[in-house]
């Protein structure tokens, strides 16, 4: 098992940023990549971006250019900044961390863009 603990979510403004960060019960090193995905009220859990084990990043086309994947694997941490942020960022977030045995997702952080 697993256990992942996502943070840094809550209100901004648009055009604002946050951070939000995973933490992993687990080596990341153990995963063959982390992601972060999204689900909006009303709709389905979409993928936003992913990090592989060998650093290789991969991004949905509604967040490229905004949105940064980074991981410390010290830290056993993956984070997301999100920058120029629009109310259809509105959602909440979910890691995710992938092997080949299985995935497991975290309880997930609210972001809500609203002025």
């Amino acid at each position: 098992q697993v256990q992942l603990v996502e943070s840094g979510g809550g209100l901004v403004q648009p055009g604002g940023s946050l951070r939000l960060s995973c933490a992993a019960s687990r080596s990341i090193g153990s995963a063959y990549a982390m992601a972060w995905h999204r689900q909006a009220p009303g709709k389905q859990r979409e993928f936003i971006a992913s990090i592989s084990s060998a650093g290789s990043t991969n991004y949905a086309d509604s967040v490229k250019g905004r949105f940064v994947i980074s991981r410390d694997s010290a830290e056993n941490t993956v984070y997301l900044q999100m920058n120029s942020l629009k109310p259809e960022d509105t959602a909440v977030y979910y890691c995710r961390y992938l092997t080949t045995m299985g995935n497991y997702w975290g309880q997930g952080t609210q972001v809500t863009v609203s002025s």
